[in-house]
């Protein structure tokens, strides 16, 4: 398995370190190998976007090293892919940390490992955004997603609790989702209502966030305020019309990730279960109100649309939120683009509303 760029590990929501005046780091738009991922030949380049913008995306088809998934049972080569980059973005993070300089502590909820951060001058509202990674369900953690974390904190103002959850294959789908539910359930306990929770995640960690919210409503605790999911990886399955349109437009995510990752979180039998991928829920009996943003270039595409009429036609408040040419995670694969600009001020003045606050 030949060695990742920051830029590849974009991949579901690893967030990327475009902050170079922050991290010191040169900007680097590096695509997925052609042996996993799409033909990067064929990607173009859209001129309806802004012009920084175009000179990202151009970069990103510059490169192709070889990315090379573990196979969905590989126990061994997806626990050395994550130690190996958990380790470096945990200490790419730190830069970050502390230029935001909230106060972070190492806590449990529910049994569950969490990093409570709060930003810089928090005043306590009793509003809590809960975070949930991205990662492919198989790596990274709470720590080495601090540069997603730590900035939604500061931008909404939110204590932001980031759940450590269980990884695949070790873990599956059913133990996963009911970590998360856990947490909720201790912030309950310790007397914060869901009115006052909102949940944000983005790629496999909005998925886990919608089948999360589903299962709580079913075990009776209730629903969040408010769910933001950025590029939500909502069908493990792949079954979705983009995951065959799109794949030769897709810089990032390919067939081959789709399936190794997926099959680690969740057995083929298993895949469609609404807990494993929320976009097969039946929402008639509630959810809560939700923000789904996507871009077109992103195989995942079909998830958002799909979860989005679903929400719809169960008459739960639901915005989609799609921007012209962009890739997987914009918010943070492009950072500092005025469309992650925008993207990040639409998710702040959504929870803003449904939180109260």
């Amino acid at each position: 398995m030949k060695k990742l760029t920051f830029a590849t590990l974009s991949c579901f929501g690893f967030m990327i370190f475009f902050l170079s005046g922050l991290l010191n780091i040169d900007h680097q738009y590096i695509a997925l190998g052609q042996n996993e991922t799409s033909s990067n030949s064929t990607i173009t380049i859209p001129t309806t976007i802004a012009k920084e913008t175009q000179n990202a995306l151009i970069n990103i088809t510059t490169q192709t090293p070889e990315f090379v998934t573990p196979g969905p049972n590989d126990l061994k080569g997806w626990n050395e892919m994550n130690k190996q980059y958990s380790s470096m973005f945990s200490e790419q993070s730190q830069s970050l940390v502390e230029s935001f300089k909230p106060n972070i502590t190492s806590t449990k909820l529910g049994n569950v490992p969490v990093l409570d951060i709060k930003p810089k001058n928090w005043m306590d509202n009793g509003k809590i955004l809960i975070y949930v990674h991205g990662g492919g369900y198989t790596i990274l953690g709470a720590n080495s997603t601090l540069n997603n974390s730590v900035p939604m904190a500061n931008a909404t103002g939110l204590r932001v609790i980031s759940i450590d959850y269980s990884l695949a294959p070790s873990s599956k789908w059913n133990e996963i989702t009911s970590e998360v539910v856990s947490v909720i359930k201790a912030l309950e306990d310790n007397g914060t209502s869901t009115d006052n929770i909102a949940m944000h995640g983005d790629s496999a960690g909005g998925g886990l966030v919608a089948s999360s919210v589903l299962k709580m409503r079913d075990e009776g605790i209730g629903v969040p305020a408010a769910i933001a999911l950025w590029s939500p990886w909502a069908d493990v399955s792949g079954a979705g019309d983009t995951y065959s349109t799109l794949k030769k437009a897709d810089p990032f995510i390919s067939e081959a990730m789709v399936r190794n990752m997926g099959g680690a979180y969740a057995n083929i039998s298993d895949q469609k279960n609404p807990y494993a991928s929320p976009v097969y829920g039946n929402f008639s009996k509630g959810f809560s109100p939700t923000l789904i943003q996507v871009g077109t270039k992103e195989i995942l595409l079909s998830d958002s649309v799909r979860l989005y009429q679903a929400l719809d036609q169960a008459n739960i408040p639901v915005k989609l939120d799609v921007y012209e040419g962009m890739p997987h995670v914009f918010q943070t694969t492009l950072y500092n683009t005025p469309e992650s600009s925008l993207a990040i001020s639409k998710t702040v003045e959504f929870l803003k509303k449904y939180l109260n606050y």
